[in-house]
């Protein structure tokens, strides 16, 4: 090197920093989805303003075991196979890819759907832990199937119960949260609150869903899957009746 070239120091890399909470952005967006629990893109707007480093710490507790190291390496884009209709109906009857099928065409949601509007709130990096967040973002339907939560407002409440108590999410315990207070003002009186906290206990009994091989689950009977997760029937929300479960957070 010549004496008097110039000398660039090496900089270091820019580290990615803990997004820092916006409680503000987080209420307005919980008031919008109350009124309107097809609002989805208030859930995303819920999650980049609460999550912090939730997602990065999920990301190292995958990383903690070999089959969720294999998944890692793998890093497959679950909403793809997901969207492949035709292989998801190649799939046999009373198999979880088969029950996931018939809930997604009956429920008119789809999982690009899903990755549609998260684009207009969150970015789509190419990094790893950007990577299991779309992991759990793309397996939200399966989770509802799993679970045995429909797409009512009392199942939405219960899932994300059952999903904070999973990922330690703070977004999903402020949609919790907000949707239990709300019910209490329900026009029919019914054990709403009490199913929303099982839908947490749930959560916690269960075995941790984010190191699933969803692709490997899909074709083996839902009943057979549920008992592998640890998934007891969801007695309190199926005590409901059908017809109340979308008066569980009511409008206004």
């Amino acid at each position: 090197m010549n004496a008097h070239s110039p000398i660039v120091a090496a900089s270091e890399p820019t580290r990615l920093a803990v997004p820092k909470k916006q409680w503000g952005a987080a209420l307005g967006a919980l008031q919008r989805l109350l009124r309107d629990k097809d609002a989805t893109e208030e859930v995303f707007e819920i999650m980049r303003a609460l999550n912090g480093d939730s997602t990065r710490k999920g990301y190292h507790r995958l990383l903690a075991t070999a089959e969720g190291g294999r998944l890692a390496y793998n890093r497959e884009e679950l909403a793809q196979k997901l969207s492949d209709r035709a292989w998801l109906a190649t799939l046999p009857p009373g198999s979880l890819g088969a029950v996931y099928r018939d809930f997604t065409d009956a429920g008119g949601v789809t999982p690009q759907g899903l990755v549609a509007v998260s684009n207009h709130v969150m970015m789509d990096l190419e990094h790893p832990v950007a990577w299991f967040g779309r992991r759990i973002r793309d397996s939200h339907d399966l989770w509802h199937v799993t679970t045995g939560y429909g797409l009512d407002s009392l199942g939405e409440a219960c899932l994300v119960a059952f999903s904070y108590a999973q990922t330690r999410s703070l977004g999903w315990a402020f949609i919790a949260v907000g949707a239990a207070l709300k019910s209490r003002k329900a026009p029919v009186k019914q054990p709403y609150v009490a199913a929303i906290r099982e839908g947490y206990a749930r959560g916690k009994a269960a075995r941790w869903l984010p190191a699933q091989d969803w692709v490997a689950l899909l074709p083996l009977p839902l009943a057979d899957v549920r008992a592998r997760l640890g998934l007891a029937p969801a007695a309190i929300y199926q005590s409901i009746p059908a017809e109340h479960r979308g008066n569980a957070v009511p409008k206004g």
